[in-house]
């Protein structure tokens, strides 16, 4: 039986009706979503007309051959998905260089330039910047996204053990490790002498790759398997990861992340991911 799942805060019972009767399928309610089930499949077709025609809704498939029962590891990229800001963005900020960086940002989340490059290229940019500014931007600009606590609750109710990922610093990963009692973190660290940022990193990249890696690590730590994995991401560098993972979701992500994710996100907040755990 084929499943779909509605979503969003113009969601009414009248307009699921409506979209059951076009479809015609059996409508059931789930709180704050609705299920649509219908005797034959979906095609991919039949899915984009209705994401076109119902645009402010989230309309997902539930997907064949996925057990979130068997799920066992979550894997959440941090900047614009599971917090609120690009880090590297605030940070140049304070150096009157938000608009180059951003700008190289922005490219390398649509794909349009490789992110490592990219990334060398902003961090340069951050020369000379005091490590207080960091401190500063964490406890006055960032936030967990709406929704990110009640998805933590649900998870770790779960037993499933959770993962940050960054093409950002580990400053930020660390600190929000500790404050939300995460499991695993992973990201780039930044450079610093005298207490100012060289405008270089030390160590390995983290890019898309060591993502993916990062995550395939982890189920051979865990002993699972991939398919046991949930990932999401809103960016270039996260198509990696989405890629071997067991259920990849697009979270208000660029066009190249929606096209390539089982599950898109556009109008919910980050708990919009718990109707597929269930």
């Amino acid at each position: 039986m084929a499943t779909l799942i509605l979503q969003g805060p113009r969601l009414t019972l009248d307009l699921a009706n409506k979209i059951s009767q076009q479809t015609n399928t059996e409508l059931r309610s789930h709180g704050a979503h609705y299920r649509l089930y219908g005797k034959q499949p979906f095609s991919p077709q039949t899915l984009a007309t209705l994401r076109s025609t119902h645009n402010s809704l989230d309309i997902n498939l539930f997907p064949e051959n996925y057990h979130p029962e068997q799920i066992r590891l979550f894997v959440i990229d941090m900047d614009s998905t599971f917090i609120n800001i690009e880090c590297i963005n605030e940070i140049a900020a304070f150096a009157g260089k938000e608009a180059q960086v951003s700008a190289i940002t922005t490219a390398a989340m649509r794909g349009e330039i490789n992110f490592e490059t990219s990334l060398i290229q902003r961090v340069k940019l951050l020369a000379g910047i005091s490590i207080n500014v960091l401190a500063e931007i964490y406890e006055k600009r960032l936030t967990i996204n709406p929704g990110g606590e009640c998805l933590l609750a649900a998870l770790k109710q779960r037993d499933i053990k959770i993962a940050l990922v960054s093409g950002g610093f580990t400053y930020f990963t660390e600190r929000l490790k500790q404050e939300y009692d995460l499991d695993y973190t992973l990201a780039n660290q930044l450079e610093v002498r005298n207490n100012r940022l060289t405008g270089t990193l030390a160590g390995q990249i983290v890019g898309a790759s060591a993502k993916a890696r990062f995550l395939l690590m982890l189920c051979e730590k865990l002993a699972i398997k991939p398919r046991q994995t949930i990932a999401i991401g809103d960016g270039a560098n996260d198509l990696e990861m989405l890629k071997v993972a067991g259920l990849s979701i697009a979270y208000h992500a660029k066009p190249k992340v929606q096209a390539a994710a089982q599950v898109t996100l556009n109008h919910t907040t980050l708990d919009g991911i718990l109707p597929f755990l269930l």
